[in-house]
């Protein structure tokens, strides 16, 4: 049986460079997992289709219970289960599986809310998750819109691990 690790000793750190997520308890790292962030590499603004950097938190997690290849859009388990029928008949359609992570920006004017100049740098607002996504696509290489992509078995066994409130950094 596997041990929820609580808020407080959880932190995941998001490294955008070498694609890599790291799951700490008290400090000590448990597992290091290849991941994809975005195309468009690292940015705050609304739009850019960038990865956002700096502290974050697990504002809510989607998909407790559902199959390994549950299709969601907008959040939503829209009933699919993804497989090469479905990717061929939505061939543009890109893909959230499995699980959702919901982040939310800690840090105001960087990572919430707005910047400076009045643009929207709000990483919830942008809808940046980790989640899954088909293992058709690569990991360690930066192709998504924004979001952090996970093989499906794999954010299965992060959502498991992690509460709403926990800890993420991206760098």
């Amino acid at each position: 049986m596997t041990q929820t690790i609580t808020t407080e000793q959880t932190q995941l750190i998001v490294d955008c460079q070498v694609q890599t997520l790291q799951l700490w308890q008290n400090q000590q790292l448990v597992r290091t997992f290849s991941i994809s962030t975005a195309k468009n590499g690292t940015g705050q603004l609304s739009g850019s289709g960038c990865t956002p950097l700096g502290r974050h938190k697990i504002s809510e997690k989607f998909g407790e219970g559902l199959p390994i290849n549950a299709v969601f859009v907008a959040r939503q388990f829209t009933g699919e289960l993804y497989d090469e029928a479905l990717a061929e008949q939505f061939a543009n359609r890109d893909w959230i599986l499995a699980r959702i992570l919901w982040l939310e920006g800690l840090e105001e004017g960087y990572n919430r809310g707005e910047n400076a100049q009045g643009i929207c740098v709000d990483s919830k607002s942008r809808y940046i998750y980790i989640h899954g996504t088909p293992d058709t696509e690569p990991m360690g290489v930066p192709l998504s819109h924004g979001c952090i992509r996970m093989r499906n078995q794999e954010i299965l066994w992060l959502f498991e691990q992690v509460e709403v409130g926990a800890q993420v950094v991206i760098r």
